[in-house]
This record gives C-alpha cells, structure tokens and sequence, in this order.
C-alpha cells in the first residue's frame, strides 16, 4: 500500500517523511529542498492481536511489535512541493503531479502556522486555507487535463461503448492509478450522464475534482502546531472544513524522538503520548524532551504523525488487520512462528481475497479457511473483520 505526502514547499513533507520512515532526506525552509520523489517504509500501528491471549509474545516477520503494538509496513513518498498552476508545468509541476498519481492515499501537509506563502516563502498571517483549495484545484485540474488532451475523440468514444462510459474513461486515467471501478462510481454517484460528449466543461471539471476525491482521498496533517499561531488557525480550520479530516501534528518532535529512540536515549512508540528516558543525556536534549512532552504530547496527545498515517489507512482508505496462521490451534506458521504475519486489506475482504494477498497461486488452490478464535468454518465468500486470525486451507 502506498501512501504519498504532498503539500506546498517548506510545508514539512520531507520531515514528516523522515519523521514516518527514519530515512534521511534534504530538510530545509528554503522552498524545492526535495527535487526527486523520496520512497521509504512507514508503519500503519494497531493493538497486537496477540495481546488477546495469555501465550507470551508474537513472533513478527513481516511486520514489527513494540510492546503489544503491531507495526505493519507500507510505503510512504515524499515529492517535492506543489505551487500555483502546477498543473500547467509550474515549478517541474508536471512531473510531481505524476509522482504521487500511483499513492492510493495522500497525507496534505500543511502548514498550519501561515508561516509560508503560497509558494513557500517566508511570511505572516496567510490562511491554512488556501492552501487546501489550492492543492485540491492543482490536482484537480491535472486530471482535467489528461481527459482534455482527446477529449473530442475520447468522449465519442465512451459514449459509443456498450458498457458504457467507465472503461474508456478509465484507461485514459489508468496511468493514475484510477479504476474503473472509480469511474463507474463517480459517474453513478455523481449523476454524470452515460454520455460524456454531451458534457460541458464545468461537468467535465467536476467530475475531475469527484474522480480525484475517490481514487486519492485526503487527510490533512495540520503541521507545526507548535508554532504560536497554530492553535487558532487549527481551530478556525476545523470549524471552516467540518467534512475534511484534519489532524494536528508535529512533525519536527516526532523526528526529534524517533531519532531519540534509535540512539537509545528514550523508550518511545511512535504514536504514544508520552516517552521514557533509559540513558544519559545532556541539558541540551533533556530540554528539548521536556518541551515537547509538555508542549506537544500533553496538550494535543501525540505529535501526530502516527496517527495521521493510522487514519489514512483505517478510515480513509478502510483498511483492517488480519493475521493468517497456518496451525489454527496454536496459531503459528509452518515455520513455529507465533502470529508471524499481519496483512492489510480492505475491510470486509473475503477469505478468498486474503488467501489470494498470501499468495496468487492460492485462490486456484483455496478450499476453505478457519477462523482461529472461534474455530468456525468459513468459505470463500465470507466477510473478514478486523483483527480475526485465519487458517487458509488449500488443496494439494
């Protein structure tokens, strides 16, 4: 699953990046500080489901668990930043507009602060607003573009089908990770008719901006709220956008105790709303810590970061946790791994669909599945929830 960071330059992608992912990338105020997409791995956390048993500790392997607190991998990018009429070329605009297309979510970064100019530029008292419909328009209107670029030839076309518009709207956005399932839903949704060479341009918009909202739903990371404007603007923000999903965060002091972790100064879950100091440190860093302990994590509960990436995976994108075994009593693999693996899909997945996640060759070889807490047979076609420990079993 991927996820992309996008956002205006020296909005603070790059750390909320580094801050996700540990890796190190270029992080500047200066505007263009990333040039190329920066790819890493990110963890979507939820409870452990071992934490439901008195068997002792899982035994991860495609995953990570911190003290009951499973880690699952995804991928996260980082692109450099988006300016006004990006969609016509501005600023490589183009070419990043294309870099983050294949994420099925994005994180908006924002700075909340309204610290920065549209552009990046230092300077006062700009409404986070703006930032928000200026993003969504620059994609948007890509999308319009791509469909504009035939849109004679291509809607005659679609209208012609005898399936309808959707697949031949769908491959030409195809290469934006668009399905036709999307479309077909937009069109249904959005009360679009079946004929696309009878729209107009504001129809044409508009199912650009409904498109873009269905394929790449977005959460707004209302960053720097440490800064002393950004309480009210967050506040102002939130009563302006009640249907957006806006989190505060910080990503500077969630990079600060990530890479405090790493070194081994503190014991500290990405997430947690507090952290542990195990060894020395000096007043420098004692001071830092004491101040986002009391100025970030005991005002806003976390710094954000994590909680940013869980609701884009649970909510937005409605993903959930399954963990399938292989020994349905004591829920190991073939290998004696406890819980070894926990997987992401959508929910209400089939048990047919997680068979198929482990690996292609099993929907072929897929006889039924158990579910491993209840001890319940269950077919191919049956509902997954979150959390349910599953045995596939397969033909030989």
């Amino acid at each position: 699953m991927q996820i992309g960071c996008v956002g205006k330059p020296s909005s603070g992608k790059s750390t909320v990046f580094s801050a996700a992912t540990l890796v190190d990338v270029p992080i500047s105020p200066r505007p263009f500080t990333t040039i190329k997409p920066n790819q890493g791995i990110g963890y979507v956390t939820a409870k452990c489901a071992h934490m439901d048993f008195d068997k002792g500790a899982c035994q991860p392997q495609n995953s990570k668990c911190i003290n009951g607190i499973r880690e699952i991998p995804i991928t996260l990018y980082d692109v450099a930043g988006l300016v006004p009429d990006a969609w016509q070329g501005k600023g490589l605009g183009n070419r990043f507009l294309g870099d983050i297309m294949q994420a099925r979510a994005l994180i908006h970064v924002l700075d909340v602060s309204g610290r920065t100019d549209a552009e990046g530029n230092l300077t006062k008292g700009r409404n986070p607003q703006l930032d928000v419909e200026f993003l969504e328009k620059e994609i948007s209107y890509w999308i319009r573009g791509i469909l504009m670029e035939s849109w004679q030839k291509l809607s005659k076309q679609a209208a012609m089908d005898s399936k309808g518009a959707a697949p031949t709207l769908a491959k030409q956005l195809s290469g934006l990770g668009i399905s036709e399932e999307n479309v077909k839903e937009v069109i249904k949704e959005g009360n679009f008719g079946e004929r696309p060479d009878n729209w107009n341009e504001d129809e044409i918009l508009r199912f650009s901006e409904e498109i873009r909202k269905k394929s790449k739903p977005m959460l707004i990371a209302a960053n720097k709220i440490d800064l002393p404007e950004s309480k009210e603007n967050y506040e102002k923000l939130c009563a302006q956008l009640p249907e957006k999903k806006i989190v505060p965060c910080c990503a500077e002091a969630e990079l600060a105790l990530r890479r405090a972790a790493r070194s081994g100064a503190i014991e500290y879950v990405p997430g947690a709303k507090e952290f542990r100091i195990i060894n020395e440190i000096d007043e420098k860093q004692k001071k830092a810590l004491e101040f986002i302990q009391k100025n970030i994590l005991d005002v806003w509960g976390g710094t954000g970061v994590q909680e940013a990436i869980n609701e884009t995976a649970f909510n937005l994108l409605e993903l959930m946790v399954v963990y399938p075994v292989e020994d349905q009593h004591k829920m190991l693999s073939g290998k004696g791994h406890y819980l070894p693996d926990a997987y992401l899909l959508k929910n209400g997945a089939t048990a047919l669909e997680l068979a198929g996640e482990i690996h292609s060759d099993f929907i072929k070889r897929f006889v039924a599945a158990v579910d491993c807490r209840s001890g319940m047979k269950l077919g191919k076609e049956h509902a997954l929830k979150n959390n349910d420990i599953v045995k596939i079993q397969l033909s030989h």
